[in-house]
């Protein structure tokens, strides 16, 4: 593996580790917050990765969204960011909020 893939996979590694940890903890802080994921082009990074959190409903992430419950979530994806040594001008610019859609056909199906 060459130098840079090297360097690109402890990165993806590092910030796997802290932002299970993001969302493990908001799973136990933000009503309807369900998952988050991340996906990142290396040839643009830090530029490039973008954050998003998933909810179970369109109600709770405009409930989230007007609440203190933002900020929170933009603290965690910081902190995360912080703990791997990726710095950001603006971490709102990094961050997105989405609501998760069933599969079609699909019930029942838990992440």
């Amino acid at each position: 593996m060459s130098s840079p893939k090297r360097k690109h996979a402890g990165i993806e590694r590092e910030l796997i580790r802290t932002l299970t940890f993001a969302c493990e903890t908001a799973k136990s802080e933000i009503v309807g917050f369900q998952w988050l994921t991340h996906e990142v082009d290396y040839e643009r990074f830090p530029q490039s990765l973008l954050v998003t959190w998933m909810f179970d409903s369109e109600a709770s992430r405009a409930r989230s969204l007007a609440s203190s419950d933002k900020a929170r979530m933009l603290e965690l994806t910081l902190a995360a960011f912080d703990e791997v040594g990726i710095s950001v001008s603006s971490i709102a610019e990094h961050v997105a909020f989405s609501v998760e859609r069933p599969a079609r056909g699909k019930r029942g199906q838990g992440h």
